[in-house]
């Protein structure tokens, strides 16, 4: 599985001979400038919450693409209702994909399309590949409710946002990497507006001070597992 970071809380992963996108928010991030999203290959699209700095360029790679986009009942039939693929989920549910398993999971935020468009109840995702798990937070407070995903799934990877102000901080995120049973952390949802910057040395060291391995890769960069 590889993991492709592109800037905000936009992800790429590339695992059994498919590509996914996760919430495309790129072409309005001067951080991102370098990255054409129209290059980018998808065959589904995974949408955690309806907020603009989530959903920004999902049509545009959408059709360019054809990717299915997977998200909760009320976005799925949002883009369902534009002509799009869509797969509808909510949470606790799971799908076995032809890359892997999805669960959509609970995220404590809220969710709302820019147009002032009810997008349902925000949320996270569990995938399990062949070989490989990832947990993808999504926008979301520190909640209990992380507990539950170690009973079902054991993890590589956690995707946690850092950011403060809209989410978790960092001190939280590295409670919730105890929650989920995960000390390998990819950070993501800092810096891209002045309420999200962070100290990056300072992130890396309270994480490690705990044993545990946080990650704040380059926009473009990319890891695997």
């Amino acid at each position: 599985m590889k993991i492709t970071y592109y800037g905000h809380a936009s992800l790429g992963i590339e695992v059994a001979g498919k590509n996914i996108i996760v919430d495309p928010y790129i072409s309005a991030n001067e951080l991102a400038a370098h990255i054409d999203i129209l290059q980018l290959k998808a065959d589904y699209i995974l949408i955690t919450h309806a907020h603009g700095d989530h959903i920004l360029d999902v049509e545009a790679i959408a059709n360019n693409t054809g990717a299915t986009i997977v998200s909760n009942a009320e976005i799925a039939g949002y883009y369902q209702n534009k002509g799009f693929n869509t797969h509808p989920m909510n949470h606790g549910g799971s799908w076995q994909f032809d890359f892997g398993k999805v669960k959509y999971v609970n995220a404590v935020h809220s969710s709302s399309f820019p147009d002032g468009t009810y997008g349902g109840n925000q949320g996270g995702f569990v995938v399990e590949s062949e070989h490989k798990n990832i947990y993808i937070a999504g926008d979301t407070a520190l909640t209990y409710d992380m507990k539950l995903i170690p009973l079902r799934t054991k993890l590589d990877l956690a995707i946690l946002p850092i950011g403060s102000n809209f989410t978790m901080d960092v001190e939280d995120a590295i409670i919730a990497s105890d929650f989920v049973e995960c000390d390998k952390v990819l950070g993501y949802h800092y810096d891209t507006f002045g309420y999200i910057k962070i100290n990056h040395e300072e992130a890396i060291k309270k994480f490690f001070d705990k044993g545990k391995d946080l990650m704040l890769l380059e926009i473009g960069d990319s890891i695997e597992l």
